[in-house]
């Protein structure tokens, strides 16, 4: 057996995996690669390998660095089966249908504004590529063993990051391989925690936050100070947040802040269809909710909807938030400032120094999230120079990502030592520090993977 990392390594996007045996080709995630334009030209790119080989996908989750590039993946040949949770399942019904439309706007813009590169400017894949893919999904529950070929098969265990979001464990002639995805906290608001692992010869880990640790704060009391701080200057709180996972966890703690009487009652807008579509869908599956969750859930079975919150699900709705000047709470995506509607508000906002930006998850290396939150004093949105004069905050202990103590800690259940360790889903400086932590820790052998590289892995 074999993976080439075609995605996903030296980078924090982009993540695909091809797993080959003598019968057959897998793909282990099939992700869009987000960023600097030197990454996503890569999604442009001739794949490597025929798509038309590869015999099915495996998703961790539905994240669009994890299954955006299914479409495209598609219409370039893929024709066999995407098999994932039943809650991924779902989820990708609102996430590739949106990621077509914002690309598709997106390019749209740019040819009417002129700002475009490429004459036309074309979206990477259409709603209709969208809905084609949708159709060879296969949901498979948690736990269900599956055999693929005469002596491999796969399970999916809990990875706790978001719903439905699975690490994947394979047995291949008596071999164990795992796919962590990306990790989740052993503590967090609204998700189980991630299942422990006794045993696995082979370890493909995320390294997100390898060289860093979560801020330890008391993370109610940090968004009170913020929102209070900035109310009493006549200012709002924009709020870039993933549809999935982080904006549902928000609001859970903006409940829960109100209830208290922590913070002002201020009305909250939500302007991500996607994010209200998903909610219906957190709580169909309420067996993967935190205790918090479940006890809140007890009491209301809408806990993300509360009376401040004004779900915003059309174009025309959103541009009504240009008009309100009144101190208010907007939470929109894409979580690090890439695309769709946040880019809009933060041109209006963000030059205005009431105003706070919150970033409240991980901010890839390249994004306009990762350059506010470095300090970058002009932002180019859509081809025109906005200067910064918001405040700029930055909340890393609501990233829905382990940091290195808490992967540190999650190896400690490993009882046999694995033969290698491939670290992923970093970028090159947090992969080399936490392959140096791992080995100090365990003293096992621990590679930092890169783009396109083979590895062999003995049966």
């Amino acid at each position: 057996m074999k993976i080439t990392f075609l995605g996903a390594a030296e980078t924090v996007t982009g993540s695909r995996f091809l797993l080959e045996t003598e019968e057959q080709k897998i793909l282990v995630d099939c992700g869009l690669f987000q960023g600097p334009r030197i990454w996503k030209e890569r999604n442009w790119s001739d794949f490597p390998i025929d798509p038309s080989e590869v015999r099915l996908v495996l998703l961790t989750h539905a994240h669009i660095d994890h299954a955006g590039f299914l479409p495209r993946f598609a219409k370039l040949g893929f024709r066999g089966a995407v098999i994932c949770t039943p809650p991924t399942a779902e989820l990708l019904k609102l996430l590739l249908p949106d990621s077509a439309r914002l690309q598709e706007e997106d390019a749209e813009f740019a040819n009417k504004k002129k700002y475009t590169t490429h004459e036309p400017a074309l979206p990477l894949y259409t709603e209709e590529d969208a809905s084609q893919v949708l159709r060879q999904v296969q949901p498979v529950e948690f736990y269900q063993q599956v055999s693929l070929e005469r002596e491999l098969s796969f399970t999916f265990l809990r990875a706790g990051h978001i719903l439905g979001s699975a690490m994947i464990e394979m047995n291949h002639n008596g071999k164990k391989i795992v796919f962590t995805g990306d990790l989740g906290r052993p503590s967090q608001f609204i998700t189980k925690a991630p299942d422990s692992i006794r045993s696995t010869d082979y370890l493909v880990m995320e390294s997100t936050y390898g060289n860093r640790l979560h801020q330890r704060i008391d993370v109610k009391e940090k968004l009170a100070e913020i929102i209070i701080r900035t109310t009493a200057n006549g200012g709002s709180i924009l709020v870039p947040a993933f549809a999935i996972g982080r904006t549902q966890e928000l609001l859970f703690l903006l409940r829960d802040l109100e209830e208290h009487n922590r913070i002002p009652q201020l009305p909250i807008y939500m302007d991500s269809p996607m994010a209200i579509e998903a909610i219906s869908i957190y709580d169909r599956y309420f067996r993967d909710s935190s205790k918090e969750l479940d006890e809140l859930r007890r009491r209301d079975s809408t806990p993300f909807l509360f009376p401040q919150v004004h779900p915003l699900r059309s174009a025309q709705e959103s541009m009504t938030l240009n008009s309100v000047v009144n101190p208010c709470i907007i939470i929109s995506a894409s979580g690090m400032a890439t695309g769709g509607r946040i880019l809009h508000h933060l041109k209006r906002r963000i030059s205005d120094h009431r105003n706070t930006v919150l970033f409240i998850g991980f901010q890839a290396e390249g994004t306009k999230g990762r350059l506010l939150v470095d300090g970058i004093q002009e932002l180019k949105i859509h081809g025109q120079q906005y200067r910064v004069q918001a405040k700029i905050e930055y909340m890393d202990a609501l990233s829905c990502h382990a940091d290195y103590e808490e992967l540190l800690r999650w190896l400690q259940s490993i009882e046999r030592p694995p033969s290698s360790v491939y670290l992923v889903h970093g970028e090159p400086d947090a992969s080399r520090s936490l392959a140096e932590k791992i080995g100090q820790s365990y003293g096992w052998k621990v590679h930092p993977a890169q783009y396109l590289e083979t590895v062999e892995l003995p049966l």
